[in-house]
């Protein structure tokens, strides 16, 4: 019984822990001033924006052009990276023959290309519910749980 109740607590605590490390949907009245004024200046005319908070950054989402985007911010109204989704097939050649080649069987659900704020470019290709982020030219360098 005892390491039952063990057992439990730790169950509660990693759950508690693990749940700090995803975006938590909040309200525009919760992001800073700075943040709204900094999104406002670059997307002029913007307004169905959903924010959420992750890891102490904003990001604020929103449709434009037709396509998904997204925009992350420091504190200060920083922004550090943006993000727009894409089909699929308008992800280098590179990144769809490493995802064929090394998770077989397996489709790309989502596709986005992201910008850091120095002008940086990766790719994000979306499998099995984990996020492969690749370099400009398709590289792969690494793999996050979505």
């Amino acid at each position: 019984m005892k390491n039952l109740k063990k057992l439990m607590l730790m169950a509660v605590l990693t759950g508690a822990v693990s749940s700090g490390a995803y975006a938590q949907k909040i309200t525009a009245a919760k992001v800073p001033a700075a943040v709204k004024a900094a999104f406002a200046k670059t997307n002029p005319g913007v307004t169905n924006v959903k924010w959420e908070k992750e890891d102490g950054k904003f990001e604020a989402g929103y449709t434009m052009g037709g396509h998904e985007m997204s925009a992350l911010y420091d504190a200060n109204g920083t922004m550090t990276e943006s993000e727009m989704g894409i089909k699929v097939s308008e992800l280098p050649t590179s990144v769809l023959s490493y995802v064929s080649a090394n998770r077989k069987g397996a489709k790309i659900k989502e596709a986005a290309k992201i910008t850091k704020a120095g002008g940086e470019v990766n790719y994000e290709a979306q499998v099995n519910g984990k996020d492969m982020i690749f370099d400009a030219k398709g590289s792969f360098i690494k793999e996050v749980k979505d």
